[in-house]
C-alpha cells in the first residue's frame, strides 16, 4: 500500500533549476525544488525523488526515499513499537550549497544539487558521506525498483555485523547478501546462510557508527570489494530506508541498535545451563536412559530436546504413540529428576485430510497461496505440505493457540526449525506465493527474509499464552533484525571440523553485535564425527556462549559427554560443570542485554576500539563485562598465542598478572582454555550444582581481583523465572572497586527486594602482593586468612555490606 507525501509544509526553500542524471539504466535524484518540515521530520523533492530526513534521537536519524512521491505505509517487522522519537534540539539552516539538520551530537548535511548527505560529528570529523548516494534501477522482471545507496569509504574504515556470516568478522573488501538459506553443512564465506539481519557497523579514525537498512527484499552489502574506495548496499525492491546510528563508541551503537530493535525479555534461568539434543533422542526408552545417565554421572543438564523423530509421522503437534505412549507421564519424570523437555516444531503441515492441523488451516483459510490463488506445495519432512502464512496476524494467532496441548504434557520449550522457509524441491517458496503481510499483502521476494522470524513470534506468542507467568524459551534458526524479542538462534547445521570451530566463534560474536546476544552454535559439530579433542576444545568455547547446546546428526555418530572415552569425559564434565558456576556472570550479562542493549558476547574490537591491533581479531572475545576468553582452534596445541586488550589481567587458572599484555603466549593443554578477568573486577560465581534450582545457593562466591585501578562490576539476582522481578522482585547490586599498592576498598549499593537464599559472600581476594593487616567491613573487623605464596586472601562477609576495605 503506498501514500502521497502529504507533511505539513513549514517553509519552503528556493525552486532550483533541475537537471537529471541517468547512467546505464541508473536514476538518480536531481536538484532540490522543494522541501518541508514536519516536527522531526524533514522532506526533500527532488524531481522524481522525496527524501524524508527524521530526527528519532541526538545520534539517531532516519533516512527514507520514495519514488514519485510515494512512500510506502511506515510499517517494520525489524522496528519494536516501543522505539518512538525522543524531543530533540534540533537546528535546521538553509545554505547555499545545502541544508543542515543539526542535533548536539551529529549534522547532517543535504546537497541541494542532488540530495547527497554527509554526516558529521560535533567535532566535524565526517562520519559517512555519499558518494553516488541513493539511486534506483527498474525491476523489469517483477516490477518495483532495486533501491540503491553508495557511501564513501572512509581512510581505514573497517566494518563488522550482518548476524550469522560465517567468513571473518571485519567485513572490508567484502560482499555479502542477505536471503535466509538452508545451507547444510556451510563452510567459511559460505553466502547466504540461515539469517537476515541488515546491519553494520563502521569504524575510522575511532569512531563508530551503525546502519539498519531496514528492507525485507533480497539485499545486498559491497564492503569496497567491486570499488576499494566505495562501499554500497542495495535490495531488489521496496524502499530505501535506513537507520545511521552514530556512537562514537561501538558499544553503544550496538545498545541503540537493540533498542530499535527491541530488547528481549529476561530467559528462564535453566534456558542457560547446558542442552543435550541429537536428530533424535526416541523411543522413550532412550530418553529416559538419557536423563539417568546425566545424573548417574553427575553430569551437568537442564534441558533435552526432542527432534522430529518425537512427531506421528512428522506432524506437528502430535506425538508417535509407538515411541512415546505417554509424553506427559514421561515429561513429568524428567522433570523430577531437574530436566526441561524442549521440542522441535516446522512450519510445513503435511497435507492430510485426517490430520487436524490440517483440517483447520484448510477450514480457516491460513496457508500462503500462489499467484493463482491455490494453497502453496512443497515438500519436507512429512511430504506434500502447505505451510502457514505466519505474515497474517490472525494465523499467528491460530498458530500459537495450537501449543495449548504441548505445554499441557509439560514441554516448557520449543525449536523452529527449516523456517527460512526451506522446502526440497527449489530450496524455498516460488517467488509468485502471496503473503499477507500484516495488511500489506506482497509476494514472497518480500516475505522470505522475515517468514521465519513470524514464525518464532507466533511460537513465542503461544508459550506465553499457556505458560501459566513462566518465562518462553523458543530458538529458531531463520531470522530478521529484532527477533530477539522472540528467540534464541543457534547458527545451522554445521561441520565436526577445527575449522568450523573457528567459525561457530564468530557467528556468534557477529550475532551479538547485530542485537542477538542469545545465541549458539551445535557444540562438537551436527554433520560428521567429531573426536575427543575437538569436542571438548568445543565444548570449553561454548561454555562462553550464551546458547550451550551439543546437538548432532545420529547418523553422523554420537557426542554426549561421556561419548569419546573417559579422558575427555572428564575435562567435558569440568567445564560443563564450570558454565553452572558461571550463571551469576551469565545472568547479570543478560539483564543488561535485556535492559540497555548491551552484547554479552563482545569482539575485541569492541573493548578497545582506538586499538588498530584488534580490528582484524577472529578468536578473543568478552563475555559480559570483565572477563575475556580466546579458545584453542587447533588439534594438539598446548598454548597459542592471543592479544589482551592492554589493560591489567588476571589469567583465570594461575592468577598470572599480565599488564599493558598486548600480544602474549599462554599455555593452555587440553584441560585449559585460555580466560582472563580484568583487574578490579568482581567475579561471582556459584557452588557446581546438576541443574539450575538444583538447591539453594547457601553462601555466593565473590573473587576481588586486586589492582592500582578503579573498576564497577555488577550482579543481578532474582527468580530465575516468572515476571516477578517487573515488581521489584529482585537483587541489583552495584561493586566499585578502588585499588593502592598496599589496599583495596569495595563498596556496595543494593536495589530492590528480592531476598537471596544467601545471607553471607565468601570472598577471595587475588592478587594480594602486601601483607594485609586487616579487614573492615562496615567499620568492624572481620577475619581472613591470608596464603603469601599464592597471593590470594579469604574471609566469610554479610552479603549485604557497604564498604569493605583490606590494608
Amino acid at each position: 500500500m503506498e501514500k502521497a507525501v502529504e507533511p505539513k509544509k513549514t517553509f519552503e526553500g528556493n525552486y532550483i533549476e533541475n537537471f537529471s542524471d541517468k547512467k546505464d539504466g541508473e536514476f538518480y535524484p536531481s536538484s532540490i525544488a522543494n522541501f518541508y518540515q514536519d516536527g522531526q521530520a524533514f522532506y526533500f523533492e527532488a524531481g522524481d525523488t522525496t527524501l524524508e530526513l527524521k530526527v528519532y534521537s541526538e545520534k539517531i536519524i532516519r533516512f527514507r526515499y520514495a519514488n514519485f512521491e510515494l512512500f510506502e505505509d511506515d510499517f517494520s517487522y525489524g522496528v519494536d513499537d516501543n522505539f518512538q522519537p525522543e524531543k530533540v534540539a534540533i537546528d535546521f539552516k538553509e545554505e547555499p550549497e545545502h541544508f543542515l539538520v543539526a542535533t548536539p551530537e551529529v549534522k547532517c548535511l543535504i546537497s541541494k544539487k542532488d540530495l547527497r548527505t554527509k554526516i558529521l560529528n560535533k567535532d566535524n570529523q565526517v562520519i559517512q558521506e555519499d558518494e553516488k548516494g541513493y539511486h534506483w534501477m527498474e525491476e523489469k522482471s517483477f516490477g518495483g525498483n532495486v533501491v540503491i545507496s553508495t557511501k564513501k569509504l572512509q581512510q581505514g574504515e573497517n566494518f563488522y555485523g550482518l548476524g550469522d556470516k560465517p567468513g571473518n568478522l571485519n567485513l572490508r573488501g567484502k560482499v555479502q547478501q542477505l536471503w535466509g538459506t538452508d545451507f547444510y553443512g556451510f563452510q567459511k564465506d559460505s553466502d547466504p546462510i540461515y539469517k537476515n539481519i541488515p546491519f553494520y557497523l563502521g569504524l575510522h579514525h575511532n569512531i563508530g557508527y551503525g546502519l539498519f537498512m531496514d528492507n525485507t527484499f533480497r539485499s545486498f552489502f559491497d564492503f569496497g570489494k567491486e570499488r576499494q574506495n566505495v562501499y554500497s548496499f542495495w535490495a531488489q525492491g521496496g524502499e530505501m530506508r535506513y537507520y545511521f546510528i552514530y556512537g562514537p563508541d561501538l558499544l553503544d551503537v550496538c545498545r541503540s541498535f537493540t533498542t530499535i530493535t527491541g530488547k528481549p525479555e529476561l530467559p528462564p534461568m535453566w534456558a542457560l545451563g547446558y542442552h543435550q539434543s541429537k536428530w533424535s533422542y526416541y523411543p522413550e526408552k532412550v530418553v529416559r536412559d538419557l536423563g539417568s545417565k546425566f545424573r548417574k554421572k553427575k553430569i551437568p543438564c537442564d534441558v533435552i530436546h526432542l527432534d522430529i523423530d518425537y512427531m506421528d509421522g512428522f506432524r506437528c503437534f502430535t506425538w508417535n504413540k509407538d515411541h512415546f505412549p505417554d509424553p506427559a507421564n514421561m515429561i513429568g519424570d524428567l522433570a523430577a529428576k531437574g530436566f526441561k523437555t524442549v521440542v522441535i516444531v516446522d512450519p510445513g503441515i503435511k497435507i492430510d485430510k485426517d490430520y487436524w492441523v490440517y483440517k483447520e488451516g484448510i477450514k480457516h483459510d491460513y496457508f500462503c497461496k500462489g499467484a493463482d490463488g491455490s494453497n502453496f506445495r512443497g515438500s519436507v519432512w512429512p511430504g506434500l505440505c502447505h505451510f502457514p502464512d505466519f505474515t497474517n496476524p490472525e494465523v499467528r494467532t491460530w498458530w500459537s493457540g495450537l501449543f495449548e496441548g504441548l505445554v499441557n504434557e509439560g514441554v516448557v520449550g520449543v525449536w523452529n526449525d527449516m523456517n527460512e522457509p526451506a522446502v526440497f524441491e527449489e530450496g524455498t517458496f516460488p517467488f509468485h506465493v502471496r503473503h499477507d503481510y500484516d495488511g500489506h499483502p506482497c509476494s514472497h521476494r518480500k516475505a522470505h527474509n522475515v517468514y521465519g522470524m513470524q514464525m518464532a513470534k507466533a511460537t513465542y506468542m503461544g508459550q506465553k499464552k499457556f505458560l501459566d507467568n513462566k518465562r518462553p524459551f523458543n530458538i529458531t534458526r531463520s531470522a530478521y533484525a529484532g527477533v530477539q524479542r522472540y528467540a534464541c538462534v543457534w547458527t545451522g547445521d554445521n561441520v565436526a571440523t577445527w575449522e568450523h570451530l573457528k567459525i561457530a566463534n564468530r557467528q556468534c560474536q557477529r550475532l551479538s553485535v547485530s542485537g542477538i546476544s542469545f545465541a549458539g552454535s551445535d557444540v562438537g559439530g551436527f554433520i560428521e564425527s567429531s573426536d575427543g579433542e575437538l569436542y571438548t576444545r568445543w565444548i570449553q568455547m561454548a561454555t562462553f556462549h550464551p546458547f550451550f547446546r551439543t546437538h548432532s546428526s545420529g547418523d553422523h555418530g554420537d557426542k554426549e559427554p561421556w561419548t569419546f572415552g573417559e579422558k575427555y569425559e572428564k575435562i567435558v564434565k569440568k567445564y560443563i560443570e564450570f558454565r553452572y558456576q558461571l550463571l551469576p556472570h551469565l545472568y547479570t550479562a543478560f539483564w543488561q542485554y535485556a535492559t540497555y542493549g548491551t552484547p554479552i558476547i563482545r569482539s575485541l574490537h569492541m573493548l578497545n576500539q582506538v586499538d588498530s591491533d584488534t580490528y582484524h581479531r577472529k578468536e578473543e572475545f568478552a563475555m559480559g563485562d570483565n572477563i575475556l576468553v580466546c579458545p584453542i582452534s587447533s588439534p594438539g596445541a598446548e598454548g597459542r598465542w592471543l592479544y589482551l586488550p592492554k589493560e591489567t589481567w588476571y589469567n583465570f587458572w594461575t592468577d598470572e598478572l599480565l599488564t599493558d599484555a598486548g600480544e602474549v603466549w599462554v599455555d593452555a593443554p587440553l584441560e585449559i582454555i585460555p580466560f582472563f578477568v580484568k583487574a578490579g573486577a568482581v567475579l561471582a560465581l556459584n557452588p557446581v550444582m546438576h541443574y539450575v534450582g538444583e538447591f539453594p545457593v547457601a553462601q555466593l562466591n565473590l573473587h576481588v581481583y586486586h589492582g592500582t585501578v578503579e573498576n564497577k562490576s555488577t550482579l543481578y539476582e532474582d527468580k530465575g523465572d516468572g515476571y516477578e522481578y517487573k515488581d521489584q522482585d529482585f537483587k541489583l547490586k552495584q561493586f566499585s572497586f578502588s585499588g593502592e599498592k598496599k589496599s583495596l576498598t569495595l563498596k556496595q549499593e543494593v536495589e530492590g527486594n528480592y531476598n537471596t537464599s544467601y545471607n553471607t559472600y565468601l570472598m577471595t581476594f587475588h592478587g594480594v602482593v602486601f601483607e594485609p593487616r586487616a579487614l573492615s567491613v562496615d567499620g568492624e573487623p572481620v577475619n581472613f586468612k591470608f596464603d603469601k605464596a599464592a597471593k590470594t586472601c579469604v574471609a566469610e562477609v554479610k552479603h549485604d555490606f557497604t564498604e569493605l576495605v583490606l590494608s
